[in-house]
């Protein structure tokens, strides 16, 4: 706290006025995430009508990672220290911004309930967490944009049921 309050030119007491504890600063920064998320996602239901909005989803969410790199990384490394009732509300925004995901794209085809909401689940962390994959790599931006814009439509075109798929299980 004593480093974030430097960094925003505060005093730790002052960052204490409005943060009783790191817990909440941390669950502030995670609501304030999920808000871009779903705000996103409803201009993008709005434009649905307009046709295919995969490609628009995929670059609003490369968008949002290079306009909010850390508040990605916070919500999947560090909503394990929220109090129980903190990671409770994450767990409900979460929930919400799958939901909206499915209702966006629509469901996979043959599945049950539970695996509609587990293809949902995939569905988010894929588009979350893909554009940190090359963060390490040495590429051009257009370059690392393509690649993830190839790899997300296939992997989640493929999730709803664009291409069958042999089972290897018997």
């Amino acid at each position: 706290m004593r480093e974030l309050a430097s960094h925003l030119g505060l005093t730790p007491g002052s960052l204490y006025h409005h943060y009783p504890s790191k817990q909440h600063l941390l669950l502030d920064l995670i609501e304030e995430f999920f808000d871009e998320l779903h705000s996103t996602l409803k201009r993008l239901q709005r434009r649905k009508l307009q046709g295919d909005c995969l490609p628009a989803l995929i670059r609003a969410h490369l968008k949002l990672h290079r306009e909010l790199p850390r508040h990605f990384r916070l919500v999947e490394r560090d909503s394990g220290c929220l109090n129980p009732d903190q990671q409770l509300r994450v767990g409900q925004l979460r929930e919400r911004y799958e939901q909206q995901l499915v209702q966006l794209l629509g469901t996979p085809t043959g599945l049950g309930p539970q695996a509609q909401r587990a293809a949902a689940h995939a569905l988010a962390n894929l588009l979350n967490s893909a554009p940190s994959w090359f963060s390490e790599q040495p590429l051009a931006e257009r370059e690392r944009e393509a690649l993830l814009e190839n790899l997300l439509s296939g992997a989640i075109e493929r999730l709803l049921g664009g291409v069958p798929v042999r089972s290897a299980v018997a």
